[in-house]
């Protein structure tokens, strides 16, 4: 029913959306139609367009087609800063055997574009109009949208222009602001934010993508990602921890799955608008899918019987050259290849797996072969594709629209009430209470899995006779809780870490975050090649970025660590590569 909900609120914001199209386009083209301007738009259009673009910052665009966006033809998206995130820890696949050579800093660019000429240069558009109209809920979206744009920002490039950002014509060449600074001003915007949904004389946006304009769980939000952001930087702020646990005492944030904070994709449509989950858009199309699903995640949720494999992965076919039929040049050229020597010694999984589970190792960079109604896909949670109920049928070929799952209705997870339970845990076992961080382990896998599970019904030719049983649910849980608490040191670390990754699938945000933050798991399959080069402690700044501004200098190298990132640099950091 939530579902449901959201999904018909999304369809009069495609609508909205296009009548502000129309009218921006129509009524001076002499103005860039792309974005919105002051005088020919209101806080309300403004604050649906933030709301999107929030969205793709995340997760990315459908095609990377600047015709195929699904505002006003505006930015051309490429991935999003979630899918980078999933590929540095194998829970996507990686294409390249150099780190430096895969994150080249124009690989950046849209992301950045986007932040900083799409959410930010639209709010600070809106603001003085909301202002003048009292429209404080207004406010407080765009508020807790900024404070998450630029925490992310700081996360994954370091310092960035930001107090003198989006300030042209007054300033072009912006200075760098710390990250720790940039994250004060975070937590600043969320405090403002919660007084601003807490405002009742304010009128509220006519769509509101997130709560339904629900401004009791916008601040239950707003708090969540302040525990994040403490979190973040435990390593460096002894205040840090007291401050997450001061807001976990006022039990006013995100404790029930009822109340997570994900964007819903409505996947009504494949034009344009195209409103789809992005990797359903990449992946269930004519020729196949376009993404490899990582060998590391498979293997690991295959060998320890995790209940979600059939929600999170579709398969085409049950036969992997080399495993059930003979090894294949064509199809799969490193079936009849000698794994790398550090992945015998290491004991890591190379090239194939069984039962159908066609995906690539990590750094795996062969060119593409006709495999594409082969390969193991996105599957119901949380792209919106198809449970896999051993039907095996390509993607490419469905016999009607809807044998292809859900079409994309998925979501984006950003703040769950899963993913706190997880933070609970890691912050316990660093402090070296692991009975307590074995609870929280077992609460947030519970609800998580719970969470992944009722996308079943997103897919309406699902078999539900291969669901798993609960009893099975309950042994994996049991089981993996029961290996935690005999486990001690690393390999606590490891289990918690393993989990985090699993149940973060659809969120690189945060597994990129936890791996630089922690260390952990140690037991990542390595790069196919021995020596990638230093693994991505942030990324280059963009390209744009550095050539039209003179107050950025390019990194020296993707080494360099964010401010809350206190974890030994260099081979100490565990299977950094």
């Amino acid at each position: 029913m939530k579902i449901r909900s959201k999904h018909i609120a999304m369809s009069l914001f495609t609508g909205l959306l296009m009548m502000t199209s129309c009218e921006v386009t129509e009524l001076d083209i002499t103005n860039d139609p792309n974005f919105l301007t002051p005088d020919l738009a209101a806080p309300d259009f403004f604050i649906t367009s933030i709301q999107e673009d929030f969205a793709r910052q995340l997760d990315g665009d459908v095609s990377g087609d600047p015709n195929d966006n699904f505002v006003t033809g505006g930015f051309q998206f490429g991935d999003g800063l979630s899918p980078l995130g999933m590929e540095l820890t194998r829970v996507m696949q990686m294409s390249s055997r150099d780190y430096e050579s895969t994150y080249q800093d124009s690989d950046v660019d849209d992301e950045w574009d986007n932040a900083y000429r799409g959410i930010l240069f639209d709010i600070r558009l809106m603001t003085p109009l909301a202002e003048e109209a009292g429209q404080t809920r207004h406010l407080g979206i765009a508020q807790f949208i900024e404070a998450y744009t630029i925490s992310s920002l700081v996360d994954f490039f370091g310092d960035i222009p930001y107090t003198e950002a989006v300030q042209a014509p007054e300033i072009v060449n912006a200075t760098l602001d710390s990250g720790a600074s940039v994250y004060e001003a975070a937590l600043a915007l969320l405090d403002q934010a919660i007084i601003n949904f807490t405002n009742t004389a304010s009128t509220n946006p006519p769509v509101e993508l997130f709560y339904g304009n629900d401004y009791t769980k916008w601040v239950k939000a707003a708090n969540t990602l302040k525990m994040k952001l403490y979190l973040q930087t435990r390593l460096v702020d002894p205040g840090a921890i007291d401050a997450f646990n001061a807001i976990v005492n006022s039990g006013d944030y995100i404790t029930d799955t009822a109340d997570d904070f994900d964007f819903v994709w409505p996947g009504t449509s494949a034009a344009q608008p195209d409103n789809r989950h992005p990797r359903y858009g990449l992946n269930y199309v004519s020729n196949g899918p376009g993404d490899y699903a990582s060998n590391w995640l498979m293997n690991k949720m295959q060998t320890t019987n995790d209940p979600r494999i059939r929600y999170y992965f579709y398969r085409q076919t049950n036969e992997v050259p080399g495993q059930e039929i003979p090894a294949d040049e064509q199809t799969l050229r490193c079936s009849l290849q000698t794994p790398p020597l550090h992945y015998t010694t290491g004991g890591f999984t190379f090239c194939n797996l069984p039962n159908g589970y066609w995906g690539r190792d990590h750094g795996d960079d062969e060119g593409a072969p006709p495999d594409g109604p082969k390969r193991t896909t996105w599957g119901v949670y949380p792209a919106g594709g198809r449970f896999d109920d051993d039907s095996f049928s390509p993607v490419s070929q469905p016999t009607d629209p809807l044998s292809n799952g859900g079409l994309g209705a998925g979501i984006t997870p950003i703040l769950n009430a899963f993913m706190v339970d997880f933070w609970k845990a890691e912050i316990e076992l660093a402090q070296g209470n692991a009975g307590l961080a074995q609870g929280f382990l077992e609460a947030g896998i519970t609800k998580q899995i719970a969470k992944a599970r009722s996308f079943v019904s997103v897919d309406p030719n699902a078999d539900l006779s291969f669901e798993p049983l609960s009893s099975d649910v309950t042994d994996f849980i049991n089981g993996v809780v029961a290996d935690f608490g005999s486990a001690t040191g690393d390999d606590q670390w490891n289990i918690l870490a393993e989990s985090y990754f699993v149940a973060h699938y659809g969120n690189g945000i945060e597994t990129y975050n936890f791996y630089r933050r922690t260390g952990f798991p140690n037991s990542l399959q390595p790069n196919r090649e021995l020596d990638p080069g230093s693994f991505p402690r942030s990324m280059f700044y963009p390209n744009q970025a550095v050539t039209s501004n003179s107050n950025i200098t390019q990194k020296a190298n993707l080494a360099v660590q964010v401010f809350w990132d206190n974890n030994p640099a260099g081979p100490s950091f565990p299977n950094s590569n």
